[in-house]
């Protein structure tokens, strides 16, 4: 019997053993291009009313991946009014595009990218590529909560949800993908606006403004979530947000004030998922094993990326300690095996990762974040080789 990718990725995320490891797959457009180029995949012609790249879509299927993700800002329009007076919209070129989907981004007169929040990047170049740097902060002089509610806004009417259903049928005609929805980050963009040390000390000294800003944040992606899961019709299977709220070694904040700060702005995201029958994925780098109970008790079913470096980390006490209640999505070494690895290092690897974390299902393999432009197209090849997801050897 022909397993469909849907159906191989939900039976593992119902801790069942599928047919073979599903595998997701997440890079920089520079990683992007490079694979086209190596399977003589033609560039899309691309136009403003695109919605997603095909040819980034046509390597997804060459190299068999499971997973799609759509999110929100594919689907955003602001007014005129809500636009740098001469500022240009650009959906594609973004170096944070990790996936075939469009994603927002308003280029001013000076050169830098917006968000649909009004976060402002400049690019910055390294010997592979280039990425996106925050530059500036455009809620750091807030001091009252009428400078917060003064910040121009994103409103829920400038998303038109009435595309989410064509979008569904060019992505995934015949529903053979599992689909998650990305909602956005909370906490993360929050501090983007004020600014991380403001922010730091706000929460401590005075936590209003920054609880407003979450707040403001969390309103309008609950009220697109229920919008776009209520277009979306069932042809979705999961809902994925992410906040990154830990280093390597540590929490970036005591759990207590994530307890009280955080986590009543993340409980109203899985609420809405939930609601709807779906399961939620949250992705954190770093060292968030002081959480995962937690994060576990608010509903959260997959947890990405599995930073294998951190501290608390270790792919096989998680297993251990969480695998019967939670189910894990990432786990392969972005930053020393993927690219400073030979291809037998590489799929020792990922045999390991599937015999550790795909004991009896529970496991998606992808990389640790969004394979990095350094990293030698053999490895990914390697890591994607089919024979591979079959073993648990």
């Amino acid at each position: 019997m022909v397993v469909s990718p849907r159906n191989r990725v939900n039976t593992a995320l119902d801790h069942k053993l599928p047919d073979r490891t599903p595998v997701d797959f997440l890079a920089v457009p520079e990683i992007w291009e490079s694979l086209l180029n190596l399977y003589n995949i033609p560039p899309a012609k691309l136009t403003p009313s695109s919605m997603f790249d095909p040819s980034w879509e046509q390597l997804l299927q060459k190299l068999e991946i499971d997973c799609r993700v759509i999110s929100y800002d594919q689907f955003c329009s602001p007014p005129p009014s809500a636009l740098h007076p001469k500022g240009l919209i650009d959906w594609f070129s973004s170096p944070g595009r990790s996936t075939p989907n469009r994603m927002w981004r308003q280029i001013t007169p000076d050169n830098l990218l917006c968000d649909i929040w009004g976060r402002q990047f400049k690019l910055a170049n390294h010997p592979y590529g280039t990425y996106e740097e925050l530059s500036k902060y455009p809620l750091e002089a807030a001091t009252t909560l009428t400078d917060v509610k003064d910040h121009p806004w994103p409103e829920p009417d400038w998303w038109d949800f009435s595309l989410v259903s064509n979008l569904l049928d060019q992505m995934d005609k015949n529903d053979t993908y599992h689909i998650r929805y990305r909602i956005g980050s909370v906490f993360e963009v929050a501090w983007q606006l004020a600014g991380m040390e403001k922010f730091f000390i706000d929460l401590i000294i005075d936590p209003k403004l920054p609880n407003y800003i979450m707040e403001r944040l969390t309103d309008i992606y609950v009220e697109l979530t229920e919008q776009f899961l209520a277009a979306g019709r069932g042809r979705i299977d999961m809902v994925y947000f992410y906040d990154d709220l830990a280093s390597q070694e540590s929490l970036l904040i005591s759990k207590d004030m994530w307890k009280k700060n955080i986590r009543p702005h993340h409980a109203r995201l899985i609420e809405v998922a939930k609601s709807h029958g779906l399961k939620v994925m949250y992705h954190c780098d770093g060292a968030i094993h002081p959480l995962i109970p937690d994060l576990i008790d608010l509903g959260v079913d997959v947890l990405n990326p599995i930073q294998l470096d951190a501290k608390g980390m270790d792919p096989l006490k998680l297993k251990d300690q969480f695998g019967n209640r939670l189910c894990f999505h990432g786990g392969i070494d972005i930053i020393e095996t993927l690219p400073r690895g030979s291809v037998s290092d590489v799929q020792r690897e990922a045999k390991t990762r599937i015999r550790e974390l795909g004991k009896d299902g529970g496991y998606v393999m992808a990389g640790t974040h969004h394979v990095q432009a350094d990293t030698p197209l053999e490895n990914i090849q390697a890591l994607y080789d089919l024979d591979l997801r079959k073993t648990s050897e």
